[in-house]
């Protein structure tokens, strides 16, 4: 269904994501998002995904190409979600591949989330 950015204070980016994730909708919002960005600029992400339905099975999911250019730049990253995606979300989120640290919240936690991203 798609994907939307917002921008909070303090660096903070919400990004929502609901239905089934597709890869064209998720480059191009990230692309949109990057370009906001400054070289020395150092973010927290909240990824909410609401009535998540998983991954466009048919896409090129492997392509890291943002992971590489954008890494050192997101400080943090807290997923919130139903827990049933912890363990794929975490995955797909590179948890112990970026510079960064990744969280999983579920759903009741968002608050606590919140604080963790500081």
């Amino acid at each position: 269904m798609g994907v939307t950015i917002q921008q909070e204070a303090g660096n903070l980016t919400v990004m929502r994501i609901s239905g089934l994730l597709k890869k064209s909708e998720m480059d191009a919002a990230l692309e949109a998002e990057a370009k906001k960005w400054k070289a020395a600029t150092k973010v927290k992400v909240l990824v909410m995904l609401e009535d998540f339905k998983g991954w466009e099975r048919s896409a090129d999911w492997g392509d890291v190409s943002f992971l590489l250019e954008h890494d050192n730049q997101i400080d943090k990253i807290a997923i919130v979600a139903d827990p049933k995606w912890e363990v794929e979300t975490l995955t797909f989120a590179g948890e112990g591949f970026r510079q960064g640290q990744v969280k999983f919240f579920p759903v009741k936690q968002i608050a606590l989330a919140r604080v963790w991203l500081g």
